[in-house]
């Protein structure tokens, strides 16, 4: 299948013209967004600030402990001159550690223990940011903008309640390549920002790293049906058909419904 033209431009003004009609059609005029310094969230913010004035865009940054790039996502938010918070999310996620008593050592008797699981634990970052985000966005009667992009949505490179939490999804119709293009149509974003290495911001490692998979690959399967590997396209496809559950509303089981 011959993977259509992307019109990058186009693209972005039409996502500028739909927020600006989501606002009006749901009565609201700010947005809320988590910044990481990476494209995704670069992309989101510019778009918003586009659609709603960057006045009412506020990005807030949610470093958890020390983030190496910080100042990546200062560059953002003066670059869009947007209203700009930091709010380090460390001592939340090691007060959660230590209520739950991760490592087992404070048991009480009778209760159980509750193991150290490095995926566990890595997903909390996001899930706090969100309560973080979500609890600052209602005060300021803000919607909470979702940076997740198509390709990883697709191989499940997101959180359940976490990154997967928000509003609307800006960018979710979007592979990670194409957020990259309509990013480079923004002059005023800066471009290292736009094609910096996607990165979590949490493990040091880059999302390539973290899951064993190309952009490029996952950005081919999912325009053309295949990346060209067979190999690759069986690992894209079984980790999109595992990671399904995160793209749908939680199930729920009718016990009055027939039987089958």
């Amino acid at each position: 299948m011959q993977e259509m033209k992307f019109n990058a431009a186009a693209v972005r003004d039409r996502l500028v013209e739909l927020v600006r009609k989501l606002a009006r059609e749901q009565g609201f005029s700010r947005v809320i967004v988590g910044i990481s310094g990476g494209k995704d969230s670069t992309v989101s913010a510019a778009i918003c600030a586009r659609a709603l004035g960057r006045e009412n865009v506020y990005g807030v940054m949610l470093p958890d402990g020390r983030q190496a790039d910080i100042q990546d996502s200062v560059r953002v938010c003066e670059a869009l001159g947007i209203r700009k918070k930091t709010v380090n999310i460390g001592p939340m996620h090691q007060a959660l550690r230590e209520a739950t008593d991760l490592l087992g050592e404070n048991v009480p008797e009778g209760d159980f223990p509750v193991p150290f699981v490095p995926y566990s634990n890595f997903n909390v970052g996001p899930r706090l940011r969100m309560t973080t985000l979500r609890y600052i966005g209602q005060a300021l009667g803000a919607r909470l903008v979702g940076t997740g992009n198509l390709s990883e949505i697709t191989v499940g490179y997101c959180t359940k309640d976490g990154d997967m939490s928000c509003d609307f999804s800006l960018l979710g119709a979007l592979t990670s390549v194409e957020v990259v293009e309509v990013g480079l149509s923004m002059d005023e974003l800066p471009r290292e920002l736009v094609v910096k290495p996607p990165a979590d911001g949490l493990t040091g490692k880059t999302d390539e790293e973290q899951m064993g998979l190309r952009y490029q690959d996952i950005h081919l399967y999912i325009r053309q049906g295949t990346c060209g590997d067979p190999e690759m396209d069986d690992k894209i496809r079984l980790r999109e058909k595992n990671n399904m559950h995160k793209r749908r509303l939680p199930l729920v089981l009718d016990p009055f419904a027939e039987k089958e």
